[in-house]
């Protein structure tokens, strides 16, 4: 990677951006996560001395965005005046022929988040009082807006020894009242994958009787995302819906761009609700168009990810922890303490992470980040330890 042009094309967005730009990089809450998903483990105080060395609490890639995304977003500040409608086009378009699948079988909208939510009134008003199938622990965000919204949510707990969805016993609870299946794969915040002959068959099954949402936030960072991926379920003309997101292996939390891919009267359906081009900027379209099919970047990517997630298991074995083996950009790991006070003593250390508790056990997940940010973190749970 070029770094010299990264730092120039960095130094350059960040001056033409201006008094945009400052507050985000001078706000003394710059260490705060976005804690849609659990808000209730949010950590509460800043790190002593206000320095944080690692922020490794929200899955974000920390080689993101790309070269060519900053330079495309550089050169698309000045048309910021126009509508982008066209350039929303041209990456349906591009996604579409990537997978396989017609542009109208493609909704964008600013984060996948938000189409999750879309998602969530959407079936919480087809079928008012009806259940959502999850497994549990997962990534909760579609499920809490459902509920928002008069669904049911019927948790589903994860596989005794090896934290798997359990695929049989979540198809035995599809019934009568069954609003939608949801399916985290890769799940949040466990990092186990699915196997994908078993997940297949699940949903050829399922969807026959009930929608089907498997969220793939994180299928990038999986061995091969085309093996373990549900989107031939889609191509086949199943009622499955498939969410990604530029917010990870494509380092864009902080553009917002997200996609559904699915049967387009479902998407039609589900936009009235949420999705479409009208929320997305000039800036982030051209970024995503720049670096959809970034291959180089990819890889390097998923290479210094991996790095980090070796350093980080054996920094866990020496400190005399387990950890599940992740097919993601983290990694969970019971802990010996509360959760609540492991996040606080690592925050103290300069070190933001999260907590769960599930199985009756504390857990606390680690993004993977720089290998200086995995150091902090190794030189923290020392101190704790």
């Amino acid at each position: 990677m070029n770094l010299n042009r990264r730092n120039w094309l960095k130094n350059s967005l960040m001056m033409s951006a201006g008094a945009v730009a400052a507050p985000s990089l001078l706000s003394t809450n710059a260490y705060c996560e976005p804690w849609l998903d659990a808000p209730e483990m949010m950590p509460t105080l800043p790190p002593k001395g206000g320095v944080m060395k690692a922020r490794l609490s929200a899955n974000e890639n920390p080689y993101g965005p790309s070269p060519k995304a900053l330079k495309a977003i550089s050169e698309a500040a000045s048309d910021g005046f126009l509508y982008p409608f066209s350039y929303a086009g041209q990456l349906q378009k591009m996604i579409a022929e990537q997978e396989g699948v017609q542009p109208e079988q493609i909704l964008l909208a600013p984060g996948s988040g938000s189409l999750l939510t879309a998602a969530a009134i959407h079936y919480s008003h087809i079928k008012p009082g009806g259940s959502i199938i999850s497994a549990d622990p997962t990534y909760e965000s579609l499920m809490r807006a459902a509920v928002q919204h008069g669904a049911k949510w019927e948790k589903v707990p994860l596989t005794a020894n090896d934290y798997d969805h359990n695929l049989a016993e979540m198809e035995k609870r599809v019934g009568d009242n069954t609003s939608l299946m949801y399916v985290n794969n890769p799940n949040n915040p466990t990092g186990v994958t699915i196997d994908p002959v078993a997940l297949r068959a699940f949903v050829d099954r399922v969807s026959a009787k009930k929608p089907v949402f498997v969220d793939e936030a994180y299928i990038h960072y999986t061995s091969d995302p085309k093996k373990f991926t549900v989107i031939e379920n889609v191509k086949k003309g199943q009622d499955v819906l498939v969410a990604r997101t530029f917010s990870k292996i494509y380092g864009m939390a902080g553009l917002r761009l997200g996609y559904l891919v699915g049967q387009p009267d479902t998407l039609k359906a589900i936009s009235k609700w949420g999705g479409g081009p009208g929320g997305l900027t000039m800036t982030t379209l051209r970024a995503a168009l720049a670096c959809y099919q970034d291959d180089e970047f990819i890889k390097y990517s998923l290479s210094k990810g991996l790095e980090a997630r070796e350093f980080l298991y054996q920094t866990l074995k020496t400190n005399g922890y387990t950890y599940l083996p992740s097919g993601t950009n983290f990694v969970l790991f019971p802990i010996r303490m509360k959760g609540e006070d492991f996040v606080s003593r690592m925050m103290d250390q300069g070190v933001s992470i999260r907590q769960w508790k599930f199985d009756g056990q504390y857990w606390c997940r680690v993004s993977l980040g720089t290998m200086p940010q995995m150091q902090a973190f190794a030189e923290g749970l020392k101190v704790i330890s």
